[in-house]
């Protein structure tokens, strides 16, 4: 399996940064093809301007959605935008590692995905009848998805009661809302809590369940999103009454709901 690894800390001799090296040595003895986006090793540019749209932009009002489908069609995006498609379109699976820093993804990370995601790649396909792509379907669809990510806070504290918010639904705007999305099914996620003052023994312990899920990586179930065209919306994208009948929220979403 062709795996790219997307990594956003600043310190490769961190917690993240070990648990990264044991990782990405890890699909390797598992016999997988591994490429890297380091995006802070790579200075990568977080912020979407006219100069990713090459000559597509010109000189009128920027319209990002409608000038990056056009580039994207034509060729123009910027290389190192490029660079980054091709490695998706390379993968089969992509790990996404980060600190959760406020609620989210750090701001190079979240330019990562403002930039490589464009419209035609990320967002905006469409089928033969018309039909939009999204919510399951599109261009990244067949490929799986897994975010990694440390947090300071410890583990009760992002359940279902803690005053932090329950991990799963921290993460939905980038697990729902951005890799599945784009098409991608995507893997329950591996958190190490309290990432700041981790003790040795529980570093082993997050070393050898990243291990065990990365093993998993190309069977384990996915989380079970809705689909949008599978027949649980209506026309307005609005979940039909009975799905989940009476209830609201995020978990309405995943199939098991109802």
């Amino acid at each position: 399996m062709n795996v790219l690894w997307v990594f956003a800390h600043p310190e490769p001799r961190s917690l993240s940064g070990a648990l990264r090296d044991d990782g990405l040595r890890t699909l390797r003895e598992l016999g997988h093809d591994v490429r890297e986006s380091d995006l802070y090793a790579m200075k990568w540019n977080p912020v979407v301007d006219a100069a990713d749209f090459g000559a597509e932009a010109g000189d009128e009002r920027l319209v990002v959605g409608a000038t990056s489908a056009r580039a994207h069609a034509r060729g123009e995006l910027s290389p190192d935008i490029v660079a980054e498609q091709e490695k998706l379109e390379w993968a089969d699976a992509v790990v996404v590692q980060f600190p959760l820093w406020w609620y989210g993804m750090p701001a190079i990370l979240k330019g990562w995905f403002d930039r490589v995601f464009v419209k035609g790649f990320g967002y905006g396909v469409r089928a033969g009848d018309g039909r939009t792509l999204r919510y399951g379907e599109g261009r990244l669809a067949g490929k799986r998805a897994m975010v990694v990510l440390t947090a300071g806070a410890r583990k009760p504290s992002m359940g279902p009661r803690g005053v932090n918010g329950e991990l799963n639904e921290v993460l939905f705007p980038l697990q729902h809302g951005t890799l599945f999305y784009a098409g991608m099914a995507v893997l329950p996620p591996v958190a190490v809590h309290g990432a700041d003052r981790l003790p040795d023994e529980e570093f082993a312990a997050a070393r050898d369940v990243l291990r065990t899920r990365l093993r998993g990586l190309a069977t384990d179930e996915p989380i079970p999103f809705r689909t949008q065209n599978g027949g649980d919306y209506d026309e307005d994208l609005v979940l039909r009454p009975d799905r989940a009948p009476g209830a609201a929220g995020l978990a309405v979403h995943l199939r098991q709901a109802g």
